[in-house]
């Protein structure tokens, strides 16, 4: 659960990531936000534009058409692999959806059948439309789908979220079938050996990754029962993949005993002991536990 991205930091985490990217007419103020909230932001979603050309299928990911006005994506990413920004907010892609599947992607554990259309999707995800008929037999160029791992592993790094922050649009709402061509399961793995730092299954020079940028220390008093917070959601993921996750469910982003047993199995790591491993954070062992900033 994260603040949305501004226009500015996309375009340079989408960059960073070695991405070529087109900001289309006034994409940077074009969105739904009349129309709804946008935000929190939850993950990312993949589609299929059921369009060719790269022209035309940007104007539409940008105008929309009649009966469903546009923005109806935030990028298109075309076959060559780049990157066409044409909106920013809240932007009709998603459509109402399972919110167990949201819940799954909050927490990041494996995603059930999407069997419900009951939650609203254009508010909690970016999304991003690939250049495809989705017919099953138009192409996926490598390049595509290189580009499509950069730009949901850069978003992901910005938030401190995993490749299971990623999903498709077949994964959220019944009835979809986009993408259709590749697996999301397989791009997921993609994503998530490019967060790793092993980069993904393009080949070529990696770029370097943009700098990392960690939440400071809130204060050991900011961690106590009934706190709500975007921060303890981030805490919990670098704890989980620090081995030290002590959750049935979540992480989430209110303070629980779960967050608490977790944090003292990090400060045993680090080789505290007694008073100094209670499970409330410390500035030392905060500050090595590196939280990614959620404050954007």
């Amino acid at each position: 659960m994260a603040r949305p991205i501004s226009a500015s930091t996309m375009v340079e985490i989408l960059r960073a990531e070695g991405l070529t990217v087109h900001e289309v007419r006034d994409w940077r103020t074009h969105n739904r936000n009349s129309k709804g909230p946008w935000g929190p932001v939850n993950g990312v979603m993949i589609h299929h534009t059921v369009t060719s050309g790269t022209a035309r299928s940007v104007d539409i990911g940008y105008d929309g058409y009649a009966g469903l006005p546009g923005p109806l994506c935030h990028g298109v990413i075309d076959k060559r692999g780049h990157v066409h920004l044409v909106g920013n907010g809240r932007a009709n892609h998603a459509g109402l959806g399972d919110g167990d599947v949201l819940r799954a992607v909050i927490n990041e554990t494996t995603l059930p059948p999407d069997n419900e259309a009951d939650t609203d999707g254009n508010r909690h995800f970016y999304g991003f439309e690939c250049v495809n008929l989705g017919d099953g037999r138009d192409p996926w160029p490598e390049a595509q789908k290189e580009a499509i791992e950069k730009v949901a592993a850069a978003i992901c790094r910005h938030h401190g979220w995993s490749e299971r922050s990623v999903i498709g649009h077949k994964e959220w709402q019944p009835g979809t079938t986009d993408p259709r061509g590749f697996t999301m399961d397989g791009m997921r793995g993609r994503i998530r050996d490019r967060l790793r730092g092993g980069g993904g299954g393009g080949g070529g020079t990696k770029p370097a990754p943009p700098k990392p940028s960690y939440e400071p220390f809130p204060g050991s008093a900011f961690f106590h029962p009934g706190q709500r917070s975007p921060i303890i959601t981030a805490m919990g993921r670098r704890l989980v993949a620090e081995g030290c996750g002590r959750y049935e469910n979540g992480p989430g982003p209110e303070w629980t005993d779960a967050d608490r047993r977790s944090y003292a199995a990090w400060q045993h790591k680090l080789g505290y002991r007694g008073k100094d491993a209670d499970g409330i954070p410390g500035r030392s062992s905060w500050e090595k536990l590196k939280v990614p900033d959620v404050r954007d």
